[in-house]
């Protein structure tokens, strides 16, 4: 569990990383990109690393809420997703290959312990519950195909995350930029979403997010 006490030093820095950071973690590209020194704590201080982790994490609820439900709805939710799929785009972030200014200055932020038990953390978190509008009885044709790596009502495993409720606004938009070649950090899902049309890629985003 995250150590919410960190001390008053790492409180202020939270908040000026705050005021400095963009508002929106939706993914953007950007012609610069501000890449973050991971803040280290003293060698085998354990308390310290720990602060400075949850100290961390705090940032990430600018964006994705502090409840699980991000402050803006092309941003995804993240409370609850594989942990395996977690880590990945936080290496991808972290490496350029999947291309946000945002999460680019926090991924870079984090030592390569500190991915690892950020993308536990938020993925031992509640999915959160949402009131959304109940998908049609008629699924897409193509979600069944969906469904041989995100599982049986998309609820997401190993192979590929949790799909079912996540924000329309955010799937329409990655499907879009796997379509368009702006997203290649999954050659497989570049492949299918060139298939769709918008229209049909604009019908599942609707369906999956009111699962």
């Amino acid at each position: 569990m995250i150590d919410e006490g960190f001390p008053t030093v790492l409180g202020v820095l939270v908040v000026l990383t705050l005021l400095a950071a963009p508002a929106n973690a939706a993914e953007t590209a950007a012609p610069e990109h501000a890449v973050e020194r991971p803040a280290l704590a003293t060698p085998g201080n354990a308390a310290e690393a720990q602060a400075i982790l949850g100290a961390k994490l705090l940032v990430c609820n600018t964006c994705h809420g502090d409840n699980g439900v991000p402050r803006s709805a092309a941003t995804p939710i993240i409370w609850g997703l594989q942990e395996n799929y977690l880590l990945k785009q936080l290496h991808d972030f972290q490496s350029g290959g999947r291309d946000n200014e945002v999460m680019l200055w926090m991924a870079t932020a984090l030592t390569d312990a500190e991915l690892g038990s950020a993308a536990a953390y938020f993925s031992k978190k509640k999915w959160p519950a949402q009131s959304a509008a109940a998908s049609s009885a008629s699924p897409p044709a193509v979600v069944a195909v969906c469904q041989a790596c995100h599982q049986q009502n998309l609820t997401g495993g190993l192979p590929a995350p949790r799909l079912a409720g996540q924000r329309y606004e955010y799937l329409v938009d990655a499907m879009r930029r796997y379509a368009e070649g702006e997203r290649t950090n999954n050659p497989e899902m570049m492949n299918m979403m060139k298939a769709l049309s918008p229209a049909e890629r604009e019908a599942m985003a609707r369906y999956i997010s009111g699962l």
